[in-house]
């Protein structure tokens, strides 16, 4: 017989149920030379829905024949060609890359979502995002659709400048590409040291920190130390090393 929770037990965080949708392949080609970009038309084009910063969960074949999660960023969307866009990091034999290098016109893909809280939030004076190469399409797409006027502040560690892209913006945006070098990525202290040094703007602002969990976790901190309410910052770990697919919410 199942134990009732204690009174003041948590509940285990359920996924929250998603919509479906099948992306069937419009094009594929590369945007750097690690980073493709793979164009999707989608049933029920009229009703799908998301903000800037949100991604969609793939369900992609692994190698013992089962159905992995991986969650990738939307980059833009054209409602007049009726597409949506998702970049890929190629980083190598995994489920991501693999679909993204094979893929072509007519192949058909089964997503859920969009999902995410990494959101422009309107109601703050000023914007801060950093994030790594995974990070790319959803700092991107929010940067070039924020309001004209908006203040925005974003850091991107990268290996080199092979990794940048030109950004398109209403706003006003100060982006800064951070070259990491030989350091490998993953947990390292290269972002939290750019961070520690960047003044922050008068106002109530509004941080969002994505990218590798532990990474994204010390920026969290790091920013609670010097005064941002919890609630000024939307934090989620892209990835982690030894994890395969999922995201990592960052609350604590």
């Amino acid at each position: 017989m199942d134990q009732p929770l204690a009174p003041n037990a948590e509940m285990p965080r359920q996924r929250p149920q998603l919509p479906s949708w099948t992306l069937t392949v419009a094009d594929a080609f590369d945007i750097t030379p690690q980073m493709r970009r793979v164009l999707f038309s989608i049933d029920r084009f009229a009703d799908f829905t998301y903000k800037p910063g949100q991604d969609i969960v793939f369900f992609l074949p692994l190698e013992n024949g089962e159905t992995g999660r991986r969650h990738y960023t939307i980059r833009n969307i054209d409602r007049d060609a009726g597409t949506i866009a998702v970049d890929f990091v190629m980083h190598g034999n995994t489920p991501g890359p693999n679909f993204a290098r094979q893929a072509k016109a007519g192949d058909t893909v089964e997503v859920k979502g969009p999902r995410g809280r990494v959101v422009f939030n309107p109601e703050a004076d000023w914007h801060l995002l950093t994030g790594d190469e995974t990070c790319i399409p959803g700092i991107l797409h929010i940067l070039e659709t924020l309001p004209p006027g908006a203040r925005a502040f974003a850091f991107i560690e990268v290996q080199d400048a092979g990794w940048h892209q030109r950004v398109e913006t209403r706003a006003n945006v100060a982006i800064e590409w951070i070259h990491r070098g030989d350091v490998p990525a993953g947990p390292s202290s290269v972002m939290l040291d750019r961070l520690a040094a960047f003044a922050l703007p008068e106002g109530r602002g509004q941080a969002l920190i994505i990218g590798e969990t532990s990474n994204v976790r010390a920026q969290r901190h790091h920013l609670i130390g010097r005064g941002l309410g919890r609630e000024q910052i939307a934090s989620e770990g892209y990835w982690r090393p030894g994890r395969h697919g999922g995201h990592d919410h960052v609350d604590d």
